[in-house]
């Protein structure tokens, strides 16, 4: 088959503009071949190459005592004692999931794993933030159904528990759904794996399943708006396979046993192309490779289409010669494909052959950390007007404003279809809060949260970013968890619209603020940038997951609460009413400011709850939906009524940050006053378990009324 010309139509294509088409002949001195110009394309695309945020993400914290191994891996790494490292990362399938719900998110699943167990972990976790549409457009239903039931598939069916996440809708999502997906995973500290290929003359051995033409062109289309062409990208979302990528998980754990690999990296993105190439350019070398080698499953494949097929399941690695014959042995047990396809080389140089012919020859390190790199020009977002007035509600009916939304009812709908309990080290399942899981073997465990509200990003992205590490910070406290470190995925719309690029801008300085006062370093992440359809963007989504460490699992707070329980709110409560579940929901109002994020208050209130965990039957953090709400669920959850002597709208509903509500005992509520009075911290008693009623100030309804309608509300609204 003869490459088609290279004409400027082909270039916009492949989403180059033409001063990137410019350099690249400025680089190599000639035109490039179509499998070059597919190279280049794929490495310099956002997806890959982060080209338009960079500059900004340098910006964040990434060090601290705890970090082994901070952002640029395949996934972050952080101690967490005797020996032993959580290796964590979230990542987007977003525009793969609009397209083809089931497959995408499914592919979304495995390509977290994967970057999680290149690295020498075994997977002990996985989550999932999503992101959709308002529920009664024409959409939403089938992405709903297929993406839940694409995550619960692969991570069912692979082996690993799913313990926490979120669900959202709002209109902002109708023509771009957010799938999000987390996954974490331990390893011995002295035991991990890097992608840095070392020595000459080493050989590069594919790994995994084969290689066909599902993919092609998935990181450039990844990296483009939405428009009326929509359907004609579905080749280029990936078809994942669960039960292979269990075998190849358990093939390199083995491989890795053995002492034969190098280096290793997960062919994601850009697949063979962007493996390859990160390897050597972290290296310092070159790499050759013979596409005649490569395995695959279908007939015919052009150089071009195996250098850009994103097919799943398969890895790149660098071994150790005279391990060949025992690497080789490991993966015909686990019946997998293993293949030299080539070999590490001194010159700065990628060299691809096919059919004898030379297919590209390129100066590798200008197609990773030579890629573009652009200071986009960006606006502050304006500040908020002030909210208009807000009329006061019967607090009930406010409270079944929340529970009865898809956003705020219980979402069994969704955790019950994915398998949270195999492995059978799951602690606390998902539902009720920060997911925990034991580390197996020992008596600690690990906890994890996954947070962002994007209306409070839209209006102030500075406090919306510092919230969303804030909620992420308390979820984990909550359950008696010390935070350690967190991972982001940071969801915005077209970063060449300078009202965008500000709010990315402003959302990653609130995020930096916060993970530096909180001592929750990122050390891993993923920007998804162009998160539009026809001109419209997402709201500006910059979702945060963080990890915890139980030391024992004596210092977990699990509840739930019992009748007779007191009800303590710790931290000031002002009423902050602006952009808040119950203007949304009661209101169908989105005005205001979002909420202050006092950092220093979020730190002493963390430390509160953890000193004095002992005296803690139960707690929450107070956020969407404020004191009502999570009172509220509290109940719910302990299957006990409630009375809360809080009065008025915004004293009930207001969502002030560095909040929590406590269950504990008449006795030690008294000792937790106690403490909270010699630390200065405020801490006030707002009501009681007990009944068959919540009681919310002068008004009151069943709990078994109120308990219906937030169980059925989801399904009620996507079924």
């Amino acid at each position: 088959m003869q490459d088609p010309a290279i004409t400027p139509d082909l270039i916009a294509s492949h989403g180059l503009k033409p001063d990137e088409y410019e350099r690249i002949l400025e680089i190599i001195g000639r035109e490039p071949t179509f499998t070059e110009l597919g190279i280049f394309s794929a490495m310099w695309n956002e997806h890959c190459s982060y080209k338009s945020s960079k500059k900004w993400l340098r910006g964040l914290p990434t060090k601290g005592p705890q970090v082994i191994c901070g952002p640029g891996e395949n996934a972050g790494v952080v101690d967490i004692g005797d020996g032993q490292a959580v290796i964590f990362k979230m990542e987007s399938h977003n525009h793969p999931s609009y397209i083809e719900p089931y497959q995408g998110a499914a592919t979304g699943v495995g390509g977290i794993l994967r970057d999680v167990f290149t690295m020498g972990a075994r997977p002990i976790a996985a989550m999932n933030s999503l992101s959709f549409g308002s529920p009664d457009h024409w959409k939403t239903r089938q992405l709903v159904h297929g993406v839940v039931e694409g995550v619960g598939g692969y991570g069912n069916a692979f082996g690993v528990p799913t313990v926490g996440g979120e669900v959202r809708f709002h209109p902002a999502y109708n023509g771009n759904c957010l799938v999000n997906a987390f996954a974490a995973g331990l390893a011995d500290s002295d035991k991990i794996f890097y992608s840095a290929a070392s020595g000459v003359g080493m050989p590069v051995v594919y790994l995994g399943a084969k290689t066909g033409r599902d993919g092609v062109g998935g990181a450039t289309m990844a990296s483009a708006e939405f428009d009326e062409t929509i359907e004609e990208k579905r080749p280029t979302v990936q078809v994942g396979d669960p039960f292979t990528e269990k075998r190849l998980l358990e093939a390199c754990l083995e491989l890795m046993a053995s002492g034969a690999v190098i280096s290793i990296q997960d062919m994601g993105a850009a697949g063979l192309t962007c493996s390859a190439v990160e390897m050597g350019d972290k290296g310092g070398l070159g790499i050759k490779l013979n596409l005649d080698r490569v395995p695959q499953r279908e007939a015919a494949m052009t150089a071009y289409e195996m250098m850009l097929s994103e097919s799943q399941e398969r890895m790149l690695m660098v071994l150790k010669p005279e391990k060949e014959a025992e690497a080789k042995a490991i993966f015909d047990k686990w019946d997998l494909d293993f293949a030299i396809v080539g070999e590490t080389i001194p010159e700065d140089r990628f060299l691809i052959l096919h059919g004898n012919v030379v297919k590209a020859d390129l100066p590798l390190s200008k197609l990773s950390s030579s890629a573009p790199e652009y200071d986009r020009p960006w606006v502050l977002t304006p500040a908020a007007a002030a909210m208009a007035p807000v009329a006061e509600v019967d607090a009930i009916e406010g409270l079944k404003a929340l529970i009865g939304s898809p956003n705020y009812a219980a979402k069994q709908w969704v955790y019950e279809q994915y398998d949270s309990m195999v492995m059978a080290d799951t602690v606390r399942a998902p539902g009720l809060g920060a997911g925990i899981v034991r580390v197996h073997g020992s008596g600690k465990a690990l906890a994890f949260s996954s947070d962002v509200t994007p209306r409070y990003v839209k209006a102030n992205p500075v406090e919306g970013g510092k919230q969303a590490v804030a909620e992420c910070f308390r979820n984990l406290i909550a359950v008696g968890a010390k935070p350690l470190a967190t991972t982001d995925n940071l969801n915005f719309g077209n970063p060449e619209k300078p009202e965008i690029m500000g709010q990315f801008v402003g959302a990653l300085k609130g995020i930096g603020e916060a993970c530096l006062a909180l001592d929750t370093p990122i050390v891993s992440g993923n920007v998804s940038l162009y998160n539009e359809t026809d001109g419209k963007g997402i709201l500006p989504t910059p979702t945060i997951c963080a990890v915890g460490i139980i030391e024992t699992l004596s210092r977990a707070i699990l509840g739930p609460a019992q009748s007779g329980d007191v009800l303590l709110l710790l931290g000031e409560t002002k009423g902050h009413l602006g952009q808040s579940a119950l203007l949304a929901e009661h209101f169908g109002r989105e005005d205001g400011d979002a909420p202050h994020v006092d950092l220093a208050a979020e730190a002493a209130h963390g430390a509160f709850i953890r000193d004095n965990h002992a005296a803690i039957r139960a707690c929450t953090d107070l956020s969407d939906g404020g004191l009502a709400l999570a009172a509220f669920e509290m109940a719910e959850a302990a299957g006990t009524g409630v009375t809360v002597s809080t009065t008025g709208t915004a004293a009930l509903f207001g969502e002030d940050q560095a909040r929590y509500l406590i269950a504990a005992t008449q006795a030690n509520a008294a000792k937790l006053e106690a403490a909270a009075k010699a630390a200065g911290l405020l801490l006030a008693r707002v009501g009681a378990f007990g009944g068959t009623a919540v009681r919310l100030g002068a008004s009151e309804a069943p709990l078994a009324d109120l308990k219906a309608l937030y169980r059925g509300a989801f399904a009620a609204a996507l079924d």
